[in-house]
Parts: structure tokens; sequence; C-alpha cells
């Protein structure tokens, strides 16, 4: 029976089975270049598929703003198109920022990924990173600066298009706020570039609220409180009426004696309005003071003559040293 089982073991034929040893060789003439194909196929991948993730929230953060926004006011988005316009570019920019923030970060990982299985030590890695971030800090420190002081304007919403805005070098209409760059129209049309990194301050005229204030100067012997009042009257009939209603927000006020000179008593007459109506509030407020005194009969005192009495002043008294 033994030998019986024996002689057909010995004529049956070989069992199929894996040649490791094969696949071993093998692996070692493909495996690398397939591991670093499998990386970067697979970090394009996850880049696209969090890219669109990205499209997808920014585009409905839009939507939904302007359909909030339209539910809401109708008219005012209607008549102010760049508030739509800044909503969207905000949004935008943060979605860019995002999307290349992300494209560093997947990058930096496959080409770990890849040292990894060409065989580069762990600590060259860690050394080579080091160096490599020293040499973008020194030689790239301006460039970083500008993407950071961009970023936090973008985030911030520090400033958006059509904002009237005082960048300290600059000042104007904003028609750009990119990451790096911003551009800004000044009043004599030239367009100014202006890089975030060297944006110290932002006074931005466009937001929330302004406040009108006009120094009003009247004769030394005229009657104060008469003039007082008929400023502020003229003042509060303006915010009464219904094409500048919805631009003036509060009640105006005076807040007293400005200054005295020997020529001139000057008052001032503050309106609180809304940032983008400020300077056709102040137009128009200017021409009502102008027919409320012509009514009362004031003869407004001579600007010139004052400056031109203290332009000798300063003279004389330099000419004295």
């Amino acid at each position: 029976m033994s030998t019986l089982m024996a002689t057909s073991a010995e004529s049956a034929p070989d069992s199929p089975g894996v040649d490791w040893l094969a696949v071993g060789v093998w692996w070692q003439s493909w495996g690398q270049p397939i591991g670093v194909l499998l990386v970067i196929v697979s970090a394009f991948i996850a880049f696209w598929v969090i890219r669109q993730l990205i499209g997808r929230v920014v585009g409905g953060v839009v939507s939904g703003v302007k359909r909030r926004a339209d539910a809401a006011d109708t008219e005012a988005l209607s008549n102010s198109p760049l508030a739509q316009v800044r909503v969207v570019q905000r949004t935008r920019a943060i979605g860019s920022v995002l999307n290349t923030m992300l494209a560093w970060v997947i990058g930096a990982l496959a080409l770990i990924l890849i040292l990894s299985i060409l065989g580069v030590e762990p600590a060259s890695l860690v050394a080579m990173a080091g160096f490599l971030g020293a040499a973008a800090g020194i030689g790239a420190q301006g460039v970083i600066k500008d993407f950071l002081n961009g970023l936090f304007m973008v985030f911030e919403d520090q400033m958006g298009i059509g904002d009237v805005v005082d960048l300290g070098e600059a000042s104007g209409v904003v028609e750009s706020v990119g990451i790096r760059v911003t551009q800004v129209r000044d009043v004599h049309g030239t367009l100014w570039y202006v890089r975030n990194g060297e944006i110290i301050r932002v006074g931005n005229r466009s937001q929330g609220w302004a406040r009108v204030i006009i120094d009003q100067a009247v004769p030394y012997s005229a009657d104060v409180d008469v003039i007082e009042q008929r400023l502020l009257d003229v003042a509060t009939d303006m915010s009464e009426a219904p094409e500048w209603l919805g631009r003036i927000i509060d009640k105006p006020e005076t807040w007293g004696i400005e200054s005295v000179s020997a020529e001139a008593v000057v008052i001032r007459l503050v309106v609180k309005t809304r940032a983008s109506a400020k300077d056709d509030v102040a137009r128009e407020l200017r021409r009502r003071i102008k027919t409320g005194l012509d009514d009362l009969g004031v003869v407004l005192p001579s600007l010139q003559k004052v400056v031109v009495q203290g332009m000798g002043e300063q003279q004389a008294s330099g000419a004295k040293r």
C-alpha cells in the first residue's frame, strides 16, 4: 500500500504554486517605479477630489448669500451690484487660497513618500525640508509676507471691490484685491498697484456708516444761537426728505462752536450717513446751508483775509528771529 502511494505521488503532476523568489526579483526591478507612479496618481486624485469639495462649498456659500440677500433686500442689491461682486470675490478668493494651500500640502506629502520609496533616510528628509524651508524664507520672504497679508485681508474682509480706502501712499477706489497685490484707482484716474506686504494700515470709508462734518464759519458779530438753529433745521429738513431718508441714518446734530477768531466763529454741524452716501449728502447739505444763510441775510466772513493775516504774522515773527 505504501509503495503504491509513493508511486502515485511520483507520477502525479506538480501542483500549481507561487514562485516567491521570482516575485521578489520582479519587485526589486519594478517595485520602486510602480510605487512612485501610485503615489503620483493618488496625489492627483486626492487633489482633484478635495478641490471639487472646496468648489462645491464655495459655490454653495455664494448662492446662499445671494438668495438670502435677494429675499431680504432685492432693491438694495439691484442698486448696488458692487455688493454682489464683493461677496463673490471674497468667497472665491478664499477658495483659491485653500486650493493653493492644498496643492502645496499634497505635493509635499507626495514628495516625502516618493523619497521614502526610493530609499532616502527619514533623517535626510527632515534635514532637506529644513534647508529648503530656510532657503525659501530667505529668498522669498517678501513674497511670503505679501501672501500672508493678502490672506488675512481677504479672510478679515478689510476691503473689497468698490470700497474707498486710504492705504497710506495710495488712496482711492479698490478695483481688485489679490493675494499678493491690491489695485487702487485714485481720484485722478491713476491705477496704483500696492503690494499687500507694504500695507501697514487700511482706512476703509465704505464700511458701515460715515459722518458728514461741516465747520461753518459765520461773522463774529452774528447771533450764534440763531445760526446754529438754522443749520440744524436745514439738516433736519433734508434728513426727512424722501430722496434722502434712506441715506441719512440718524438725526443731525450741532456740536456747538468749534473755534473763535477775530474774524469768524466756526460752528460744527454733524450728520450720520451711510458710508456710500457721504459725499452726496455733504454736497447737498452745503447747498442747502448756503440757501438757508442767504435767507437770514448772513454775509460770510472772508476766509482768505484770515489766511493772509496769519501768513503775515508768521512772516513777521520769522523776520524778528
